[in-house]
């Protein structure tokens, strides 16, 4: 609906002055305050981007480059289960410092400490923390990492995408300095993303040649994305974010249904943090020993059935999954499932239905 209504706006420019102008811009600034509202910050720490990606992006290039272009010293410390976009745009832009996570994939946080009050290494530059796993669910220790960047005077990002509109989350509380967020992910649609930046936080823009977002994004902005992304933002944090808290409350009883029926099957297991409290509420990474992940997605998706492996921005990589490697988990047999606001009881149904089957029927294949 957000969408039809925003094809009724006039064809102004949000950045000019006249009349078609203001109404554009209203618009603009009504989503804008409506994804500040849902993540405790104030409108004008918004930064609308064309993507989680380019929110990535925009944080790492902000943190590491000077005013003038020059680089700023230091390493960034990323973990290997910080999503590609997080590890290649750390990579492009200096030395990485990789971070220990443990068998669930949650970052180290004693280790973490004592690299940061080591006197005898390079102050870094900046630390990579992401919110939860956007493979296996498992949500970060982020507050103690904030803190701990924070104590230590060390910019710190976090990728949020994965969990904003999954959980609750108060950035304004939380302290970050910068924290990016994707409108597809919480039901808005592509092309619209945001990067949060702290108040009093400087950094360079990553997209110049315009003053649109107050100089710090470049670039006419996609209005009926980002009313899309306002929309969205704004239902699920309708009467105090009770609409978000209702929402993962159905996403946990769908998984645990598929959690449950997956366990049945001989030979696999849950991949991750077990506790619900300790995971994102809408997925759950399968380990299925003796038989490739592709090979179940493609006896799923005939079933009627649509999983995936790894992460939705390495479907065309034939490489393992990282984030998989660096929990010790055979990346070859482990798939993901996961809800959304669409799913029923009888999609639920549909997989308990067919998961086993389609398991063993390979597995005979393979004897």
């Amino acid at each position: 609906m957000a969408l039809t209504e925003s094809m009724s706006l006039p064809t102004g420019d949000p950045g000019r002055i006249h009349e078609e102008g203001h109404i554009v811009r209203d618009a603009v600034e009504s989503a804008r305050q409506s994804v500040a509202d849902l993540v405790g910050v104030t409108p004008r720490e918004v930064v609308f981007t064309s993507s989680g990606t380019e929110a990535i992006n925009a944080a790492v290039w902000g943190a590491t480059t000077g005013r003038s272009g020059a680089a700023a010293p230091g390493p960034i410390l990323c973990a290997d289960v910080e999503h590609s976009a997080v590890r290649d745009a750390s990579a492009r832009a200096r030395h990485v410092e990789v971070l220990p996570v443990d068998a669930t994939g949650r970052i180290d946080v004693a280790a973490l400490e004592t690299r940061l009050g080591a006197s005898d290494a390079p102050r870094p530059a900046l630390v990579q923390c992401q919110w939860a796993n956007h493979e296996v669910g498992t949500l970060q220790p982020v507050e103690s990492i904030v803190d701990l960047c924070r104590q230590a005077g060390v910019a710190v990002h976090v990728d949020a995408a994965a969990a904003c509109g999954h959980v609750p989350m108060d950035l304004g509380q939380l302290g970050a300095d910068l924290v990016s967020i994707s409108a597809h992910k919480l039901g808005g649609v592509g092309g619209a993303g945001a990067l949060i930046v702290r108040r009093g936080t400087r950094r360079t823009p990553f997209i110049v040649g315009g003053d649109q977002e107050r100089g710090r994004r470049a670039g006419f902005e996609a209005i009926p994305a980002l009313i899309a992304f306002g929309a969205a933002a704004k239902a699920l944090a309708a009467e105090d974010q009770r609409r978000l808290r209702s929402e993962a409350d159905l996403a946990h009883r769908h998984i645990a249904a598929l959690s449950a029926a997956a366990e049945q099957v001989d030979e696999v297991e849950l991949v991750g943090a077990r506790d619900p409290e300790s995971r994102l509420p809408h997925l759950v990474c399968l380990g299925v020993r003796g038989v490739e992940a592709e090979a179940v997605l493609i006896g799923l998706d005939r079933a009627g059935v649509a999983a995936h492996s790894g992460s939705a921005c390495s479907s065309e990589s034939i490489e393992p999954s990282l984030v998989l490697e660096a929990m010790g988990v055979d990346p070859n047999h482990s798939l993901r499932v996961s809800v959304g606001w669409s799913t029923s009881d009888a999609d639920v149904d549909a997989f308990a239905r067919v998961f086993g089957d389609v398991v063993a029927q390979l597995r005979s294949l393979r004897a």
